[in-house]
This record gives C-alpha cells, structure tokens and sequence, in this order.
C-alpha cells in the first residue's frame, strides 16, 4: 500500500439552537491494511486442500481497498495509543459510534450512515462522508480510527443481526487420514511465530501435552497446507492424583490458556443447585511443573465447563468456559448469568447477570463440536451477549457468527484460526477479525455527541507516494 495521510473533520449541529461544533485533526496510519495483503499465515489465502475448500472472494468484499478494506468508521470514548502495530483494541475501550459504507437500514442508534452523495474515490485517494441523526452515535468521542467496511457495520456486536465481526478468508478440510485431528480439535496455544501447536488430553490418570509443528510461515518440502503433515514433536504426560476428567464416556472437563504463562484444566458436570466442585490443575508452560486440588464454590450453581469425547471417525465435544486475566467465567446453570472465579482465590466469586436468559447455544454453526463461551480478543462472547473488560455485559443478537469452529480463537495480529467440525467433515478456518484500526486519530479535546445534536465527520485519505 502507498504511504498515506489522512484529515478528519467532525462538525456537530445543535437542532435547537442552530450551534456548531468543528473539529479538525490528522491521524496515523497503521499496519493493518499491509498486514492483511502482506501476511498470508497457514497459507490461508490459498485454496490448498481440494473441492471443499472455501476462499473469499476479495473483489467487492476487501477491494478496492477503499471503501473496502478501508470503509468503515469507529468512534472510542478513550484515547488510543498511538502505535503502527495496534489495529485490535482492548474491549475496555469499545466504540461508542460506528458506520459503515452504506445507509444504515436497521434500527443499531449506534450505527450512522455514510453520506452517498457526497462521499467518492479521489484522484490521488478517498472523502469519506458519515452522518449521525440526533437519535445515533450518542456518547464521548476522544478517539477516531478508520476500519473495514465489515467493521464498522456493527462494530464488536450489536444486537442488530447484520455483518459479523468475523470475516471468513478461507476454510480448507482436513485430510480424512489426519490421525491427530483428535489433538488438533484439543488444541489451547498455537505459536505463531515458532510454529509451534500445543494439545491438551486428559487420558490414563494423566495429562498428556502434545507439542507438534505446524506450518505457519514457512513451508517444508514434504509438507501440505491440510494440516495432514502435523508433526509431533515432543509429548509429555503428567500423573495426577486430584484432577480428572468426568464420566468415562462424556469427558466432562476442558483446557485452556490463561494467557498468564499458565495452561488451566477445569473438570465438573454441573449442578442445578447447592454448591458446586470443580477440579483443577495449574500447568507451567515453560516446564510442565503444576498444581491441582479441588474447589468446592458455596450455592454457585454452574453449566459443565465443558466436555471432549475423542472418536476415531469424528470428535465431539463442548467448550462453555474461558480465562481472562486471572479469572475463570462459566454459565450459571439457569442460563440466566456467568459465573466469575478468581483463579489465585476460589472464594472470590461474581454473578454476572445477564439480565435475561440466555440460549447458551454454539456462536458458530452447530455441531458435533461446539463452542458456546469463546474468547475473541479480550471480548468474552456468548450466544446474545458479550461481556468487555469492565466486565459489562453487552446484548447482542442470538445466532451464528461463523461456521463449525470449536476450538478457542488464536489470534495473530487481525488474523483469527480455529479448528471444527461436524460429524465427518473437519476443517481449520481463518478469519479477519474486521473492527480493526487502519488509522488512529486522537482529539485534542473529547467531544460530546447527544440527542440534541447531528454530527457528520469527514474523513480525507490521500496518497503520498510509494
């Protein structure tokens, strides 16, 4: 992509009295454009395994580039850092506004609209034109940052059911041979930069940690882009004495990265009422040394956190939990909450209530394999609702975002895989996750947009040279 410069004008409109705000700034440009044409992990842009394949078409949907890849618009109540590598913001900011590259039909007071008239390609760039009617956009603007099309449709969820945060770039199905696909649908920490992929099991009275090369970056000459040449490189098993999964047929439990230099294995089957016990165990990701015991959580009643039951024609299984910063959140069993646990003191429980009830239902298609409470970023997200740093609980519309995904969501820059599947067809998918920042435009001073006001931003990218 050729170097940019940007300008941003706000102007807001008093319907009452006829006063006019105007502020103007220049921004910073990012990465992410040239990360999403430059970067290409997995080979996720190639169609690699046969017919099932499936490859976005990038014409219409990411170009041109603008009003595309570059065609949306998110407003931060916070300021954010200035840096070329920053395109995923924590959810502890999420935008207050947002607009995307057409006229907003649906009832989102979040969503504006983007002007058709007066926006239009330039010679040397783009004018981008949003307007937002007294009823939407509401809140503290410190912040600015243009996004994809996508992304600024509705931005980390809305309760309108219209574009999903994630956009497919590629599914390829696994090779019906692959003998680690078991392991793959188990998988907790893929490292993207050494290649690395690491598979929990719980088997024999022990945990077996499964180490095996993947290709990312690099290729090898014997190797495919199906993951049917998975290689295992290390496997280490750790006897237990507490923790266990449940149940010899279901396989009551699941593993997780607590994105705090620990793996986490939580096992339970629910209960309705009284008091529940969870087992645990605490895994060092540097040398495999751990903990575990048993907790027992005064009248919390909870979901299963979740199940793995391995088959040698296809896995099935459910994941309902996840860790986020030191804390273990699970579904009330009523549905109608989620449980938050502090991992460095059991005693320490939340009810999050939702405020309604809940169809804890797989945010993906339905499968054999499913995953109803998953991590995207930092942004816990359910079926209807998501849940930010703060810890509030966001409403949003109840259906699938994606396919037959299963496994956590590894990230890498704005880059998303995941493994899953339904009965006999498998398959590891790659998604761009689209709120993220092409630009960065902070304030001088916040302005605040509310129902006494319109506001329509104008936003000018030029091209400078090469």
């Amino acid at each position: 992509m050729k170097r940019l410069t940007g300008n941003l004008v706000i102007e807001l409109e008093d319907v009452n009295t006829g006063t006019h705000e105007t502020v103007s700034e220049t921004n910073m440009v990012t990465n992410a454009v040239n990360d999403i044409l430059g970067i290409n992990p997995m080979g996720c842009m190639y169609r690699a395994a046969g017919q099932f394949d499936e490859q976005l078409l990038w014409n219409d949907s990411l170009l041109p580039i603008c009003p595309n890849m570059i065609g949306g618009i998110l407003l931060f109540p916070g300021a954010v850092t200035e840096a070329a590598d920053n395109v995923i913001l924590s959810s502890g900011n999420l935008p207050v506004a947002y607009a995307s590259n057409d006229v907003n039909a649906t009832s989102n007071t979040k969503r504006g609209s983007m002007n058709l008239t007066e926006s239009m390609a330039l010679t040397d760039g783009y004018k981008f034109v949003w307007e937002f009617t007294p009823s939407q956009g509401n809140g503290t603007i410190a912040a600015v940052g243009l996004t994809s099309k996508q992304g600024g449709a509705n931005g980390y969820g809305s309760d309108v059911a219209v574009d999903s945060t994630l956009l497919q770039l590629g599914r390829v199905k696994l090779d019906d041979t692959l003998a680690d696909v078991n392991d793959l649908f188990r998988t907790v920490t893929v490292d993207f930069d050494n290649g690395k992929l690491y598979s929990l099991a719980y088997e024999d009275n022990s945990v077996k940690i499964s180490q095996y090369r993947i290709p990312v970056f690099d290729l090898g000459l014997n190797e495919k882009l199906d993951d049917s040449t998975l290689t295992l490189e290390d496997s280490t098993a750790l006897q237990c004495s507490t923790f266990s999964f449940l149940d010899s047929y279901m396989q009551y439990g699941i593993f997780m990265d607590g994105g705090d230099g620990y793996w986490y294995g939580f096992a339970n089957q629910g209960n309705s009422t009284g008091d529940a016990v969870l087992l645990w165990v605490k895994i060092s990701k540097s040398d495999f040394s751990y903990t575990e015991g048993s907790w027992t959580l005064s009248n919390a009643a909870l979901m299963p956190v979740g199940y793995f039951r391995e088959s040698s024609t296809y896995p099935s299984g459910s994941r309902n939990a996840v860790v986020r910063g030191g804390y273990l959140y699970v579904p009330s069993f009523d549905r109608s909450g989620v449980y938050r646990i502090n991992l460095a003191n059991h005693t320490d429980v939340t009810l999050i209530s939702l405020g309604f009830t809940a169809g804890m239902q797989c945010v993906g298609d339905s499968g054999t394999t499913e995953a109803c409470l998953t991590l995207i970023g930092d942004l816990i997200v359910g079926y209807g609702f998501a849940i930010d740093m703060g810890n509030h609980v966001i409403r949003t519309y109840e259906g699938s975002r994606c396919g037959n995904v299963a496994t956590p969501f590894f990230r890498y820059k704005e880059f998303l895989v995941a493994w899953g599947g339904a009965y006999l067809n498998q398959y590891r998918y790659t998604f761009l996750l689209t709120p993220y920042l092409a630009t960065i435009s902070n304030l001088s001073q916040a302005v605040q947009k509310n129902a006494d006001k319109t506001m329509k931003i104008t936003y000018t990218l030029r091209e400078t040279g090469v």
